[in-house]
């Protein structure tokens, strides 16, 4: 037994243990790797495609003629809104939206989530899960309010997917959904969609299998701001995602300021096993959306965690309590506030910076939404606000890994949500403004930035020695990588793109608000 756990650590060692790029094949989960670079070696991606014209709206919402696209593989109907990025594992594809104009006849109401598993090679439907809205009587409870849906990406690991849902549950499901039976030890599934305590459907081999749930707001209890989101980090027998704890409708009070930000579940049976002790409900500025990612550093696996307070913690990765049934502490290493000090002026009280308008641009400081990326023993981190708080001042930094330190920070970029790339030395990331940005990942030396006219809410990709970014205007950039700035193509979607392409198996995955192309041969 020891031999095969030390083995399973050398192996994830192996993984994350330079600035890895993901091989080409699957991307099994947020970022490709548990590093969460988004940075792929994969090559011969197109620079032109066409992904069809709209056809006229009807009660369905918008359709697309697929028969005038060029170059795509295939197309797949999402609900209205869709911000779950794609994974693709084991010639499977999935993907997280809501359920609007995905109804399913059986179910009386729809406005929850789904989370869609595809066929890779032909876009069809194997199983979705359906996730009812969560409902509260509690005063002041602003969870799920805009039906977001799925905003979290899926991670894969084997026969095994797990997914933060739309509720605020942590949910294991078997990969093949119900057409391999129901397994257990969660057997309600019908009642589970349905909502109701004696479903009068009964399951289809076309729905999703929940092997396990851990339920955050009831369970710890915790209040997620708008929407969860946090990607599942695996590590070992644990899993590791982020809480989303968060202000109310006022805005300004914390309903549960000890809550934990981060928890760690067994990832057999779902039991809480560890959570954070900083008490950053106490501080944070208004929700946690960010991911957790792994690094490691000086021999030692560290958990990496951007919060709501805006400071990137690391943690030392779980390993056991010496007590089953016991609930650790998570042991902090270091903590780095990512915000510089000009934008905390005065004290800092909730509600205080003018933000709250799109058209302003926001003082203040800033919490953490982009997930952290681990690369050659630094840590890379964006800052940024909720969109509805609009454009503001933000940063880029660079810690070392070791100690916490700051090794640089750059302030050229305005508040961003994105996940950074880096790859060949050199760093490429976007802002909510439009910009897209190349520094020098080593020293955070400016070469060139580009402006998408445009809010976006994507991460770059990199693959193949160019840039893709989509935008909210519905522009898809492809960008030259390199130090000199070259455009390469603008192509142009029906829809809003909020998602980040993804790579696999020599096929780009892009995913705008309502359907999922797959584009390549």
């Amino acid at each position: 037994m020891r031999l095969n756990i030390r083995l399973f650590t050398i192996t994830c060692w192996v993984l994350v243990s330079t600035c890895s790029l993901v091989r080409g094949g699957d991307w099994p989960q947020w970022g490709g790797l548990p590093t969460r670079n988004m940075v792929s070696d994969a090559r011969h991606l197109p620079v032109s495609f066409d992904p069809g014209k709209p056809r006229m709206k009807g009660s369905g919402g918008m359709q697309m003629d697929i028969s005038s696209a060029k170059g795509l593989k295939w197309a797949v109907r999402l609900g209205s809104h869709t911000y779950g990025n794609t994974v693709v594992a084991d010639g499977r594809v999935y993907i997280g939206t809501n359920d609007d104009y995905l109804h399913d006849p059986r179910l009386r109401e729809t406005g929850g989530g789904r989370i869609l598993c595809l066929d890779e090679e032909s876009g069809k439907l194997l199983w979705q899960l359906v996730v009812p809205r969560f409902r509260t009587t509690l005063k002041g409870f602003n969870y799920d309010d805009m039906r977001l849906g799925i905003c979290a990406s899926v991670t894969v690991e084997g026969n095994r997917a797990y997914v933060v849902s739309s509720r605020g549950e942590v949910v294991c499901l078997d990969v093949e959904g119900q057409a391999n039976g129901n397994d257990g030890p969660f057997m309600d599934e019908a009642q589970y969609m349905s909502e109701q305590e004696n479903p009068e459907f009964s399951l289809q081999s076309t729905d999703g299998d929940i092997i396990w749930i851990y339920d955050t707001i009831k369970e710890l209890p915790c209040w997620p701001q708008d929407a969860s989101s946090s990607a599942v980090l695996v590590y070992g027998d644990y899993l590791y995602a982020g809480t989303s704890n968060g202000v109310d409708l006022s805005h300004r009070n914390v309903p549960y300021p000890d809550a934990p930000s981060l928890i760690v579940l067994d990832k057999r049976t779902g039991r809480l096993a560890a959570q954070d002790g900083e008490q950053i409900g106490r501080t944070l500025f208004h929700g946690q959306w960010s991911s957790p990612c792994l690094g490691p550093v000086d021999g030692r696996a560290l958990i990496i965690y951007g919060a709501g307070d805006g400071c990137c913690y690391a943690f030392e990765a779980f390993v056991g309590a010496s007590r089953g049934d016991e609930v650790a502490e998570l042991q902090k290493i270091w903590a780095c506030d990512c915000n510089p000090a000009a934008y905390k002026s005065r004290p800092y009280q909730r509600g205080q910076y003018h933000s709250f308008n799109s058209d302003f641009y926001g003082e203040g400081p800033s919490e953490i939404i982009g997930t952290p990326v681990f690369c050659d023993n630094r840590v890379y981190v964006t800052v940024g606000q909720d969109t509805r708080h609009g454009r503001g001042a933000g940063a880029l930094t660079c810690i070392d890994a070791a100690d916490g330190n700051m090794l640089w920070q750059s302030t050229e970029i305005d508040r961003s949500m994105a996940t950074v790339s880096v790859v060949d030395g050199l760093l490429y990331v976007t802002d909510y403004s439009g910009f897209i940005h190349c520094l020098d990942a080593g020293t955070g030396e400016h070469y060139w930035k580009h402006g998408t006219e445009s809010p976006t809410w994507s991460s770059t990709l990199v693959a193949d020695g160019k840039v893709y970014v989509g935008t909210e205007k519905r522009d898809f950039r492809i960008m030259q990588a390199g130090k000199r700035k070259k455009v390469l193509n603008t192509i142009r979607f029906p829809d809003k793109i909020y998602n980040t392409p993804v790579v696999a198996n020599g096929v780009m995955y892009i995913a705008t608000e309502r359907y999922l192309y797959a584009v390549g041969n």
